[in-house]
């Protein structure tokens, strides 16, 4: 198996060789692929240093910020022109544990698609407030109710799937940036007939840097979510083929 990880940066200097070092030191046979939107603290620079030094970390940079869903798309491209068999969603300011990538690595010999979950059995978050845990717990709700989901944890950005999960998927009709991306991703994987395993992780808020939440994000996310059902009715209306 060939993973990677895509780790989407902008002014994360403070967390990026830290994380990588981790992640390696960890011996998991996982690649690293950095993009990088010209984070104008050094971001970039760090990740050609750490490319320099580790065969496995793999840089892209871009012209400026572009958003988290843009980065994410680029890196799936990118990461499947490198032959990997499975590829991950991955923040890079720790507030995914790189402790949970061997149940990752496992989960997905099994499944199309694992997601990091905070709401399930064994799940949590810590150093959260309650406002911002109330706004992500919303999310799903809302994208549970307006989308028919069944995943309990829509927005969580710590992910892996199958190349083949990634290559059956129209990019060009995405245009979401932050949550919303999630739960487009979740919501097309729902439709297309693939498995979705939930995995427990508990989320630990970053603690350096600054977070990239924004109102723009949350506003995002209620306006694109509440269309799915709508914006993806071509696939959803197709009638299911006879079993043979």
């Amino acid at each position: 198996m060939f993973p990677v990880i895509v780790v989407p940066t902008y002014n994360e200097s403070e967390n990026l060789e830290r994380l990588v070092r981790q992640i390696l030191g960890m011996d998991c046979g996982v690649s690293l692929l950095v993009v990088d939107d010209n984070s104008p603290d050094g971001t970039g620079e760090i990740a050609d240093r750490l490319a320099e030094e580790f065969e496995e970390v793999h840089v892209e940079h871009r012209e400026g910020k572009q958003g988290l869903g843009s980065a994410y798309r680029h890196g799936f491209k990118v990461a499947l022109e490198m032959g990997a068999d499975c590829v991950f969603e991955m923040d890079a300011d720790f507030s995914h544990d790189p402790r949970y990538i061997p149940q990752f690595l496992s989960a997905i010999s099994e499944h199309d698609v694992v997601i990091g979950s905070r709401y399930v059995e064994g799940g949590g978050i810590e150093n959260w407030g309650l406002i911002r845990e109330f706004i992500s717990r919303g999310g799903s709700l809302y994208a549970r109710l307006f989308t028919g989901l069944t995943v309990s944890d829509a927005t969580s950005g710590f992910r892996c799937y199958r190349s083949e999960v990634l290559r059956a998927i129209d990019f060009s009709r995405i245009a979401a940036s932050g949550y919303a991306f999630q739960v487009e991703m979740a919501y097309i994987c729902k439709i297309l007939g693939f498995d979705v395993f939930e995995l427990p992780i508990v989320f630990t808020d970053r603690q350096v840097g600054q977070s990239k939440m924004s109102k723009g994000i949350v506003w995002e996310a209620i306006w694109l979510v509440g269309g799915l059902k709508r914006k993806y009715r071509d696939i959803t209306d197709k009638p299911v083929p006879p079993e043979k």
